[in-house]
């Protein structure tokens, strides 16, 4: 069996330049460290990253042989949420650990019923789409919004 060619570095977004192939993953798949991907013309390789990266929309994976791969958010089934209280909103969405895209008018989630149902209840309207999703990073301003990087405290060590 041929060796898949293997990606194991990253570059962010903005930080690079240059041709690239393109490889479309939604929020799930864009964390990852270790998994066989596919590019939209067919082109199949190996990220083998040393430890597991929330992959960002622009990001670019770099082969050994120096080629590029972006990466770009998939569509994928959202909601849209709006109503008059926004705030409120994205404070129960948060409070639930949910993903959470924010816009001037609108906040994007994936699609959940029972996140749904919550927020209609709280007089939200929700409606299905599908789009990119590119939710907000973490607390610190980077990954996923339950990945926590933590400070070594004493009892560390």
């Amino acid at each position: 069996m041929p060796q898949l060619p293997i990606a194991q570095k990253r570059h962010q977004s903005g930080a690079w330049s240059g041709p690239a192939d393109l490889c479309a993953l939604d929020y799930a798949e864009r964390f990852l460290r270790r998994k066989r991907l596919t590019t939209k013309t067919g082109f199949v390789f190996l990220a083998d990253l040393p430890k597991t990266t929330s992959l960002d929309a622009g990001d670019a994976l770099e082969l050994a042989d120096g080629r590029l791969v972006q990466i770009a958010a998939a569509e994928e089934a959202l909601y849209i949420v709006t109503g008059p209280d926004l705030t409120r909103l994205a404070w129960h969405i948060g409070n639930r650990h949910t993903p959470c895209q924010i816009k001037a008018n609108h906040l994007l989630i994936q699609a959940d019923p029972v996140i749904g149902h919550m927020l209609e209840h709280l007089g939200a309207s929700v409606s299905p789409v599908t789009a990119p999703f590119t939710p907000e990073g973490g607390a610190y301003g980077h990954g996923r919004t339950h990945s926590h990087e933590h400070v070594a405290t004493a009892h560390e060590h």
